[in-house]
């Protein structure tokens, strides 16, 4: 499979760091019905971690969070890329970029350990429909 290249919503929060904050986000989102694409947990100091939630859809996302009283912001954007592992697959992506004067705000990817890779690549939001058109988004 050649690498599937798709813009993707992405929302985020600040937590306290504390044991058990992203069992409770996660839990609260399956029991919402809340299907996400991607998850991801950052330190933001010694005392706080934002979550970023990548949902298939964000409406149940919001009503969710909402409904637990969480300030949820966005939605941003960015790509979601999946494709077969293979030495410089996401190294051609940032070629592609560079070559069209875009730059990679951010990113983050992980092997599926079956072959796969999944990447998830941040351009600034005044970047993002021409990185769009040069990926194939």
């Amino acid at each position: 499979m050649a690498a599937s290249i798709r813009g993707v919503e992405y929302f985020y929060l600040t937590v306290k760091d504390r044991p058990g904050e992203a069992y409770k986000l996660l839990t609260d989102l399956a029991a919402a019905e809340v299907n996400l694409l991607a998850f991801n947990a950052i330190p933001t100091g010694p005392e706080h971690t934002q979550f970023v939630v990548f949902p298939q859809n964000g409406e149940p996302l919001t009503k969710a969070a909402e409904k637990a009283g969480l300030r949820l912001i966005g939605p941003e954007r960015a790509f979601l890329i999946q494709g077969d592992d293979h030495l410089g697959a996401i190294a051609e992506i940032h070629r592609t970029l560079s070559d069209a004067h875009i730059n990679v705000y951010a990113s983050s990817g992980v092997t599926d350990g079956r072959g796969g890779y999944g990447y998830i690549l941040y351009v600034k939001a005044d970047q993002y429909r021409s990185a769009a058109l040069v990926l194939g988004a």
